[in-house]
């Protein structure tokens, strides 16, 4: 292998090790690793941050049978609009991130003889990420009314996060005050920190931050990667404050 070619394969590695290092924000360290240290720095980085994401691709032939699934649900619902099959569809429009179609079709699945909690509260998930608190606050109050521990606390954490974001301040500081003691979510930890940050309590909204990163010190490698968004977020709010 000539100087030019092993150049090109050097740069090849570099461009590819890079764009894996935008899209999924590892430690910092790791682009300097790729751009000093060349072709040998990317091959180091994609065989210690890039193979083990390798089972992630899993999510992209996931996505494919999904995909095929919605649209034969859609079908369906046009012939059978029965309440089972727009629940699936809105959970098939859940993992697909798509927000407004989930929540259209949960509204139609929803109704006065709905006796489980899983549509609503999959309904307010999506009415978090629409922006819709107030709609959110309502679900999860009918949700944890019945079981205040569903989903292992999350619906009582998101609840106290829908609170903060519609005007409720004291029910969302007495809903954190709880959670905060038997939740160790990172979401929960941030969304209380980003809510004391809001009252101007600086202090704890940093110590509540700071409790996520300092987690990623004990943590397994793949555990570190499923918090990495976690982590940015704790550090772009530790930013801020």
């Amino acid at each position: 292998m000539g100087v030019f070619e092993f150049f090109r394969w050097g740069l090849l590695l570099q461009a590819v090790a890079i764009v894996h290092f935008i899209r999924r924000r590892p430690d910092n360290y790791w682009f300097f690793v790729i751009v000093f240290l060349g072709g040998l720095g990317a091959l180091v980085y994609i065989a210690v941050e890039m193979v083990p994401d390798l089972g992630l691709l899993r999510h992209v032939y996931d996505a494919l049978g999904r995909r095929k699934r919605i649209k034969m649900l859609e079908a369906l619902v046009l012939e059978n609009p029965a309440a089972g099959n727009y629940e699936d569809l809105a959970d098939l429009f859940i993992d697909e991130q798509k927000w407004a179609r989930a929540k259209e079709c949960y509204d139609k699945a929803i109704g006065p003889r709905t006796t489980h909690l899983d549509p609503i509260y999959r309904r307010a998930i999506a009415e978090i990420h629409l922006g819709d608190f107030a709609a959110a606050a309502a679900d999860l109050e009918t949700v944890t009314a019945r079981e205040p521990k569903y989903d292992s606390h999350r619906a009582m954490a998101l609840l106290a996060h829908a609170c903060a974001n519609s005007g409720q301040t004291a029910r969302a500081q007495e809903l954190f005050t709880r959670v905060s003691e038997v939740s160790t979510l990172s979401e929960t930890c941030l969304n209380y920190a980003a809510f004391l940050a809001s009252q101007g309590r600086k202090a704890e909204a940093r110590e509540w931050a700071e409790r996520v990163l300092a987690r990623k010190a004990t943590m397994p490698r793949y555990l570190q990667r499923r918090e990495r968004p976690w982590f940015g977020k704790a550090k772009a709010l530790l930013k801020g404050l």
